[in-house]
């Protein structure tokens, strides 16, 4: 097994990773489940989104053959800011705006693959 097939194996299994626990968390916080305030709940998505980046890492984004990719950086910038919104600790939120960012935080992971497996830019 070469080095580049072996990070796109983690590469992949990270992306499987952050969008079920993406999904778990957002049905923890309002389900009301208690392990959405577990300490590993906080902290592992940070290892597993810092393994996903790094895997990926080796295309060069603001050029032109890596469009796609600076299409999908600002795809996960938006995605983050949707997950603090459906996730959000800091300030209470209704259920339905958490639901609609959920909602939305999913529509944008879809586009960051088809992004990613296409590589061709949506704007491009």
């Amino acid at each position: 097994m070469s080095l580049f097939t072996l990070l796109i194996s983690v590469h992949l299994v990270s992306v499987a990773l952050t969008i079920g626990f993406f999904i778990v968390r957002y049905w923890w916080r309002y389900s009301n489940n208690p392990l959405i305030n577990a300490r590993w709940v906080r902290i592992a998505p940070h290892g597993i989104d810092t393994v996903l980046f790094l895997s990926g890492a080796g295309y060069l984004p603001f050029t032109d053959k890596g469009a796609w990719l600076t299409e999908k950086l600002f795809g996960v910038i938006i995605y983050i800011v949707l997950g603090f919104i459906a996730l959000g600790r800091r300030r209470p939120r209704s259920q339905q705006t958490g639901f609609i960012a959920f909602l939305l935080g999913l529509v944008v992971l879809y586009i960051i693959i088809k992004l990613a497996t296409t590589k061709i830019p949506l704007l491009g």
